[in-house]
């Protein structure tokens, strides 16, 4: 009996590891190195922490304004709207179901700064992770930017979370 109960309580700590984050119609699921982040903005839904050995950790910001949103192609641009010049860009279209999935990687200098600000901090060698889920009842955008270096190591685990409500 004993035996059974370990295992039990094994198994089930095994799989009580990941989280879920919903939003909107989505549920992500947050597996490490992925932690929850403090949420101080009034746009986002949610904010996970990707860990920087020995630096600040890179957000990941979750947004779900209902609806269609402005659409996905609007987004976008204004996404590499964000860089100065014409930055490096890779996009993808992923479809599961009837969900698409569009991810967008660019690089160059991203001008860093709040919307509405007139003040930017030029950070050279960027790069901008972003994903769109396009729902049915509205799309969630997902938005990650950080140093070129940081950011190739986190972008696998960037798609695999991105894609976590759609991939079975």
């Amino acid at each position: 009996m004993k035996f059974i109960l370990t295992f039990i309580l094994a198994t089930t700590s095994v799989f009580a590891a990941d989280e879920k984050l919903t939003v909107g119609q989505f549920d992500f699921i947050i597996a490490s190195p992925w932690k929850k982040a403090e949420n101080a903005g009034m746009m986002t839904k949610a904010v996970l922490a990707w860990p920087v050995e020995g630096g600040t950790p890179i957000e990941a910001k979750f947004y779900d304004f209902g609806g269609p949103s402005g659409g996905i192609e609007a987004n976008i641009t204004r996404w590499i709207s964000q860089f100065e010049g014409k930055p490096e860009v890779k996009q993808e279209e992923l479809t599961f179901g009837t969900t698409k999935v569009i991810l967008l990687t660019a690089n160059g200098t991203y001008l860093d700064g709040g919307a509405m600000s007139a003040t930017k901090i030029s950070r050279p060698d960027y790069t901008l992770c972003g994903a769109i889920l396009a729902g049915d009842q509205s799309n969630v955008f997902i938005k990650m930017v950080g140093p070129k270096a940081v950011m190739t190591k986190a972008a696998a685990y960037f798609k695999k979370l991105v894609t976590s409500p759609v991939v079975k």
